[in-house]
């Protein structure tokens, strides 16, 4: 028996567990990820599988990343009510899904996948499991679980996805359409930098945290990289090259802060750590709320487990008539 689709847009994305997270993405994929609860059926998977991907050697910190990870989900605003939010090992169809599409998918389909092939060139031979290879099935099998209809992505991801749905075309004209094409929902992340300039990342040292206290912040963003050709105070800036700049933005700082900062910089009649002691000032009002939010679910970390094992309980019961349906497809 066929499961019926959605009744509206049904939307699912993943994390892997890396511990808390920062405000590349508060205004990147959180962001949208809270507004898309208005509007779409959404699931929101914590990928511990996929963690095992690249880091099956050092699993300690796996469940309490999760934790940390979750914490920084319902401090922005994803509601448990509207949203199902689950870890991936606590539904055990997407493993036995991924191993069946891995029967049907050509080597070479998951060896030109541009992720593969470029982290392959940057950790060298290091990594030469079928994990690491065959992770495209997983990540195809998470979304068509759930016969969800979209999926957020960035520009940057959308090979990915279209291998999703190439695999899905050769599952149902193999065996009967059963699972629908999932298509983008492409979503517009601003381009946020480090504070070194450099790409954010933790392991760079270089990114503000949704949890950072107001010390971090203000130690951060007073090392953040300027204008590289403002050396003194009297030497006129560009805002244009500038990072701290680009953060005002991010903020939405009102527009006549936004003009005298641009105009001081530009007449040098605003000096760089003055800018940022005000930068610093925007952002530590900006994240309190959600700091305390946060620490507020750390504080009992039993009721995150329980919003987990909720949720999973609730995709079981999506995923599980929906493996059947591909199970008596392939015969099985």
């Amino acid at each position: 028996m066929s499961t019926t689709p959605p009744a509206r847009a049904r939307v699912f994305s993943g994390m892997r567990p890396t511990g808390e997270l920062h405000i590349g993405h508060l205004f990147g994929a959180l962001g949208n990820w809270v507004r898309m609860q208005e509007e779409a059926e959404c699931i929101y998977c914590v990928v511990d599988l996929h963690a095992l991907t690249t880091g099956y050697e050092d699993v300690q910190g796996i469940r309490r990343n999760g934790q940390l990870m979750v914490a920084d989900w319902l401090a922005v605003g994803i509601d448990p009510e509207r949203s199902i939010m689950f870890r991936q090992s606590d539904v055990s169809e997407h493993a036995e899904l991924a191993t069946m599409l891995g029967m049907i998918t050509p080597l070479s389909w998951l060896e030109r996948v541009p992720s593969y092939k470029g982290q392959l060139q940057e950790l060298g031979e290091s990594i030469d499991t079928f994990g690491f290879l065959g992770y495209p099935l997983l990540q195809t099998a998470d979304i068509i679980l759930y016969k969800a209809t979209e999926v957020p992505v960035g520009q940057d991801q959308l090979p990915h996805l279209e291998l999703a749905r190439e695999i899905v075309r050769r599952f149902n004209n193999l065996y009967g359409t059963v699972f629908p094409e999932p298509k983008a929902r492409l979503a517009e992340v601003p381009l946020i930098m480090g504070v070194d300039n450099r790409k954010m990342s933790k392991s760079y040292g270089n990114a503000i945290t949704i949890g950072a206290t107001d010390e971090e912040i203000d130690r951060l963003v007073g090392s953040m990289v300027t204008d590289p050709q403002r050396i003194r105070k009297t030497d006129p800036g560009r805002p244009e090259v500038c990072n701290v700049w680009s953060y005002h933005k991010l903020f939405d700082t009102p527009q006549p802060e936004l003009d005298a900062i641009y105009i001081g910089c530009t007449t040098a009649q605003l000096g760089c750590v003055q800018d940022k002691r005000a930068l610093a000032e925007t952002i530590k009002t900006a994240i309190r709320p959600i700091r305390a939010r946060r620490a507020g679910f750390l504080e009992d970390p039993d009721r995150i487990d329980e919003i987990l094992a909720d949720g999973a309980r609730r995709a079981r019961a999506i995923a599980a008539p929906v493996l059947a349906e591909a199970k008596a497809a392939m015969g099985l």
